[in-house]
């Protein structure tokens, strides 16, 4: 278990992280996630000893990084697939990591295999793709067999298979009981692989919660109806105080609607429909209404004042 208090960490007057506290749940993937800027990489590297906090403690089972004894079997970490010496090998990078923290040298096959390098296992490392060296990152991870494990965008690089691959490893890692803390910028991934939520923006805690919890509280649900018969069916709900609005594409919306409820009114009235569905934001929506005071940098997208030529009289007609 990582419990972190009243973390905090000042480069010069720029105050990266702020009194963050929290304690990273066992036996789920726990998403970290924050707009750029907003001290995720930093709050990693504190938590590994790699930055030393302005001030606030992190306890790894209730010790300071600094204070285990073969720390790989406590914690493993991938924070930067490329950290690796280029003239390496796969095998003697982690065979040198194995023998660093007393981890028996079988470990290295094994987990070379567990990530599919056993192939390239005595290529040097600097002429891996970023697949591959995320891949090997992932092995030194896994190398010390710890309780808990830390990626910071992990499935970069990866191709689609090797994105379920990661996904399914997280999630397997986190049934056996282990701590699993992932940070990504790819919410569509996020949304499949965790199951709880820590948020941080500029520096700050802003949410630490489940993530059903997470986008309930952080997104706009109503059920979409179409039917021919608008005027008997607003009549329906009307009656049952519940009101529906036009959203443009011909279908009405009911704000907080339970879709069981409204077609059972729908039939008891005689109303065909032709859409009943309950609509509910997604991770990215959540995140960024949540986060919306929090991002660093905002832009905007102005609009072209020279089209490119091949737009042609679309461009015109549309403007």
């Amino acid at each position: 278990m990582i419990e972190v208090n009243e973390l905090t960490k000042r480069y010069g007057d720029k105050l990266a992280v702020d009194h963050l506290s929290f304690t990273i749940p066992q036996g789920v993937v726990t998403g970290f996630l924050g707009p750029n800027g907003a001290g995720k990489s930093t709050t990693m590297r504190m938590l590994l000893d790699l930055d030393r906090p302005t001030s606030g403690t992190v306890r790894i089972d209730g010790k300071h990084y600094g204070e285990l004894r073969e720390p790989l079997k406590y914690i493993g970490a991938l924070l930067e697939a490329k950290a690796v010496h280029p003239g390496r090998t796969a095998h003697n990078h982690l065979r040198w990591m194995a023998a660093s923290n007393r981890i028996p040298a079988q470990r290295v096959d094994e987990v070379l295999a567990l990530v599919g390098l056993t192939a390239v296992a005595k290529k040097r490392s600097g002429g891996f793709s970023l697949g591959m060296g995320q891949r090997l990152g992932i092995a030194a991870a896994l190398l010390g067999d710890p309780k808990i494990l830390m990626f910071d965008e992990p499935v970069n690089g990866l191709d689609p298979e090797g994105i379920v691959w990661v996904r399914n490893l997280m999630k397997s890692l986190a049934a056996e009981g282990r701590t699993v803390f992932v940070s990504s910028h790819l919410m569509s991934e996020m949304a499949l692989t965790a199951e709880h939520l820590i948020v941080i923006g500029r520096g700050r805690l802003l949410a630490n919660l489940p993530m059903n919890e997470f986008i309930d509280q952080n997104s706009r649900s109503f059920v979409r109806l179409r039917t021919p018969q608008p005027e008997q069916l607003l009549d329906a709900l009307s009656r049952e105080g519940m009101t529906a609005s036009l959203d443009g594409n011909g279908a009405w919306e009911v704000e907080n609607g339970d879709m069981a409820r409204i077609g059972d009114l729908a039939a008891a009235n005689g109303v065909t429909l032709h859409e009943l569905s309950p609509q509910r934001a997604s991770l990215e929506e959540a995140f960024m209404r949540m986060t919306a005071e929090a991002v660093e940098y905002h832009t905007e997208t102005p609009a072209p004042e020279n089209p490119p030529a091949a737009w042609g009289e679309n461009w015109k007609k549309e403007s």
